[in-house]
């Protein structure tokens, strides 16, 4: 047998029995379409319940109309269960909730001999009112309450023609008494349509405010997870929201570089201190624009100096490489553009490779920080250059001597390190350039 001959029948009787929910469907649809479901199955229940009773205590009529009753409304389910079309099938199916009723009430008689079946239909405004909301709940019952009154004036008019003159059902005149049965219904229905509708209208304005403030909420979360992106590295910041345990990482293989403004001082001196935050905050954020490009990661700023390191957290796999790149824009974006650096400053740069140690300082303003010789090593390397220079080590030399163009060793004597042999960078290879890689 084809498995298709299987399958769609299984989902089909899936489709039933799910009360035709699908993936993705919103909460208040699944509610729908759970509650007309609901509410088809314990209708037909009572109908053959109602027709049984019937027949048990007596009066005994005729059982096609609400063997039909039952019919459509499972055809409609079976309908929607094809074709997926809620939209027509609750609109059909609350319709029938509506006229049915009045059309098995007035087969049988008038309000009394049908023992008041049309408050069935009060199933349609109220379904109306939990499956499409308030505003379009208000016409059902408006034409429930119509019909009502128009089956209470009719039966009225009726009696008045068929009975005798002072005929009575108990005490009151049967014609008084079909009257307040219709004004009965509509009066305990209008009470109990109108308590659904308030509660249903303050129910749903406590949820606009909740979801307004948990929206406000997720705004606020958002931003404060970005304030703490621009504070610390991603993998960081979520192992300090998850623990409160120090973080303390070792990394063996770390290229860090610092970038030092030449004579800061002496120029900031004849500024304010508004034109020496809008010059710095220039200069740095365009650091911060070249730090994303090359997929390093910014560890802070001292003053005048910027430090960076590739090969901690998410770093490009060619860090070292990445660093001394970024250290040829940085000191090309200075000397070229001038609406960043008008005051026309130079850089210096050093660059160290080896292993630090990473971690979060503090408990308030904390910061992420690097600590080690290779740290030292590159601040010192800074010092030592001359304005315009890029400065490093030998392991980061030996790493990119295929890719850089490097001068000839220089020894340096540097404080607490001894001499150590450092190479100025001058640029990349041409066949090396950062384009073909």
């Amino acid at each position: 047998m084809p498995p298709d001959t299987v399958i769609v029948p299984s989902r089909f009787i899936d489709r039933l029995r799910n009360g035709g929910i699908e993936v993705g469907d919103s909460e208040e649809t699944r509610l729908a379409k759970s509650l007309l479901m609901l509410a088809t199955g314990l209708t037909s229940m009572a109908a053959m319940l109602w027709v049984a009773l019937y027949w048990a205590m007596g009066p005994q009529f005729s059982s096609t109309l609400p063997f039909l009753f039952q019919l459509l409304l499972a055809g409609n389910i079976i309908l929607y269960a094809l074709s997926r079309n809620f939209d027509f099938f609750q609109v059909s199916q609350l319709g029938m909730f509506l006229f049915l009723p009045f059309i098995a009430q007035w087969s049988i008689g008038n309000f009394i001999s049908s023992s008041g079946v049309v408050l069935w239909g009060l199933l349609a405004p109220i379904g109306a009112l939990l499956c499409f909301g308030v505003s379009q709940s208000l016409g059902w019952f408006i034409a429930w309450a119509v019909l009502t009154a128009l089956t209470g004036a009719a039966d009225y008019y009726l009696a008045t023609l068929a009975l005798k003159p002072g005929a009575v059902f108990g005490n009151v005149p049967i014609p008084t008494a079909i009257v307040f049965f219709a004004l009965n219904f509509i009066a305990v229905a209008t009470i109990i349509y109108l308590l659904l509708r308030h509660s249903i209208t303050e129910r749903r304005k406590t949820q606009d405010v909740l979801e307004h403030a948990h929206q406000r909420l997720s705004e606020e979360q958002e931003r404060s997870e970005k304030l703490l992106l621009n504070i610390l590295p991603g993998p960081v910041a979520e192992r300090l929201k998850s623990s409160d345990q120090t973080i303390a990482d070792g990394f063996s293989d770390v290229t860090v570089m610092f970038a030092d403004i030449v004579n800061f001082t002496q120029v900031a001196g004849n500024m304010t201190p508004s034109q020496v935050f809008t010059m710095l905050n220039r200069i740095f954020s365009a650091f911060d624009e070249l730090a994303e490009r090359f997929e390093v990661e910014k560890i802070k700023t001292i003053g005048d100096a910027y430090m960076v390191a590739g090969g901690i957290n998410q770093s490009a796999e060619n860090y070292t490489g990445g660093i001394v790149d970024m250290a040829i824009a940085m000191r090309d974006l200075l000397a070229r553009d001038f609406s960043i650096n008008a005051s026309k400053l130079q850089i210096r740069i050093g660059i160290g490779t080896g292993p630090v140690v990473a971690g979060v300082v503090g408990k308030k303003k904390f910061i992420y920080d690097l600590w080690g010789d290779t740290v030292n090593l590159a601040s010192r390397l800074t010092s030592e250059c001359n304005p315009g220079d890029i400065q490093c080590d030998s392991a980061t030399h030996d790493r990119l001597k295929g890719m850089f163009e490097f001068s000839d060793v220089t020894i340096l004597p540097l404080k607490g390190k001894g001499a150590l042999a450092t190479y100025r960078i001058a640029g990349r290879r041409r066949a090396h350039s950062v384009g073909a890689l």
